[in-house]
């Protein structure tokens, strides 16, 4: 599971797999629902959603093995659409705070989820998000759409 523990210390940037907090970002538990949600496809169908939305290259750039791509706040929108609104109602934090938050947030948290430069099947992706969700201290439910792979692209 090393792969697993340690993107899970990178992205709460604890340094440890332990600790409800998750590295005090109340976003990620947000993030991680978002990634694990059927309505989205899963890991795979939030990828799509960039793609589709003329943002492939930076999404692929998170998925790939190289340097992360920035994405802008209104990139976030132009791919998440209502999802940033709902993440916003959640939180109570306007939209903009949320979409920026999620620029920050989502590159690091996709990249770290794909270390090997592909998007995980289901088992891998599963128990990484279960992982995830634990130390945030909500239960997990197995990722959806997580059966298929992303290949890395221009690397």
């Amino acid at each position: 599971m090393g792969f697993i523990s340690d993107a899970l210390a990178k992205l709460t940037g604890t340094g440890s797999t332990t600790g409800p907090q998750a590295g005090g970002n109340p976003l990620l538990q947000h993030v991680l629902e978002l990634i694990n949600n059927p309505a989205t496809g899963g890991l795979q169908g939030l990828v799509d959603k960039f793609h589709a939305n003329g943002l492939g290259s930076i999404v692929s750039s998170w998925v790939g093995t190289g340097q992360n791509q920035a994405i802008s706040p209104q990139q976030i929108t132009q791919a998440l659409g209502s999802h940033v609104e709902q993440i916003a109602q959640k939180t109570g934090a306007p939209a903009s705070a949320v979409a920026s938050q999620l620029a920050a947030l989502l590159p690091n948290v996709i990249d770290k989820l794909t270390p090997q430069g592909s998007i995980p099947t289901g088992g891998a992706l599963a128990q990484g998000l279960a992982m995830l969700k634990s130390t945030l201290g909500a239960s997990a439910a197995p990722a959806a759409g997580s059966t298929s792979t992303t290949p890395p692209t221009g690397r």
